[in-house]
């Protein structure tokens, strides 16, 4: 019997889908976006007279920087497991996320290339397989 497939944290990305995209808020009065969606604009300088709207971002971004952990996190994170990838993507809306990488090799890791939106198991339990978002290299980027 397969494992029932649950997002870690509710609300970050659309579930379940053949082609995830993360979720997130953009005000109707001054343009802003951010990520995670909220329900409140970001932006200080606006008058926040309406809510922000949901919408989706696009399912691929550019590499802007990233780093190798080489320790194991501790608990209540010690799923996160030597050695990972953590990486901050550009995305055409203008938001920069920040995100594990599907892969540690940095032989193909580059900052500026493609990388797409990856749904995956982060963990698992007796009962469930927890998914989160990472960010896998576009093939031919590397």
């Amino acid at each position: 019997m397969s494992k029932e497939k649950v997002p870690i944290v509710e609300g970050l990305f659309t579930w379940p889908s053949d082609k995830p995209q993360l979720i997130a808020s953009k005000c109707p009065l001054c343009g802003s976006i951010q990520f995670p969606a909220s329900n409140v604009c970001n932006n200080p300088e606006c008058d926040h007279e309406k809510p922000p709207e949901k919408i989706l971002l696009s399912t691929e971004g550019t590499l802007y920087s990233y780093t190798i952990h080489m320790y194991d996190l501790r608990p209540p994170f010690e799923y996160h497991k030597a050695p990972f990838a953590i990486g901050a993507v550009e995305f055409p809306e203008g938001l920069i996320i920040v995100g594990r990488l599907t892969t540690t090799d940095e032989k193909k890791l580059k900052i500026g290339m493609k990388v797409r939106l990856k749904v995956s198991e982060l963990y698992a339990d007796e009962e469930k397989s927890y998914l989160t978002y990472f960010f896998e290299p576009v093939e031919g980027e590397e």
